[in-house]
C-alpha cells in the first residue's frame, strides 16, 4: 500500500511540475520580424488549408447531407 502511495505521489508531483512549467512559459510569441513573418505565413496557409479541404469542397455537400439514415 505504501508503494502505491509513493507511485501516486510521484505522478502527482510530475503533473504539477509540468503544469507549472506550461503556465510559466506563456504564449511564446516571437519578438523579431523574421519570426512574425513566418507566423503570419503559416497562419495564412492554415486558413487556406481549412477552406480548401473542408467537407463541402471535397465531396460537394456537407457531411450530413449524404447520410440517408438521418432523413
Amino acid at each position: 500500500m505504501i508503494e502505491l502511495g509513493v507511485l501516486l505521489g510521484l505522478m502527482a508531483a510530475l503533473a504539477v511540475t509540468l503544469i507549472v512549467k506550461l503556465v510559466r512559459r506563456g504564449s511564446g510569441t516571437t519578438r523579431n520580424a523574421d519570426g512574425l513573418l513566418i507566423e503570419q505565413t503559416r497562419r495564412v496557409q492554415a486558413y487556406n488549408d481549412r477552406v480548401s479541404y473542408n467537407a463541402n469542397t471535397m465531396h460537394g455537400s456537407s457531411p450530413t447531407m449524404s447520410d440517408n439514415y438521418r432523413s
